[in-house]
């Protein structure tokens, strides 16, 4: 079953203890389980998005284009398979989540 965890900071968090079930609209079956934020998650988060836009503030823009069309690359590469998480995680069809 999958296991939806946070990421703050450059890394995994598992969150405070509390999880919800991940429901297939399309079979109404758990397809896994996403851990839910506590107020000093979302506190950590912001203070870790907080810290790292200075440095993606100052980087170049050709820095930043860079990024993003690697960031651009990664998503076409992966299409499916995002195309297939998107079905199963909020019922669309797969020609529609391409």
């Amino acid at each position: 079953m999958k296991n939806v965890t946070h990421w703050i900071g450059g890394g995994p968090v598992e969150g405070s203890g509390r999880t919800s079930e991940i429901f297939n609209p399309a079979t109404g079956e758990v397809s896994g389980r996403v851990h839910l934020a506590s107020a000093d998650e979302v506190d950590t988060a912001v203070a870790a998005a907080v810290a790292a836009w200075p440095a993606w503030r100052d980087a170049s823009l050709v820095k930043r284009s860079q990024v993003l069309f690697r960031f651009r690359e990664l998503m076409y590469a992966h299409r499916d398979e995002l195309a297939r998480l998107i079905s199963e995680e909020h019922g669309k069809v797969h020609s529609d989540a391409l």
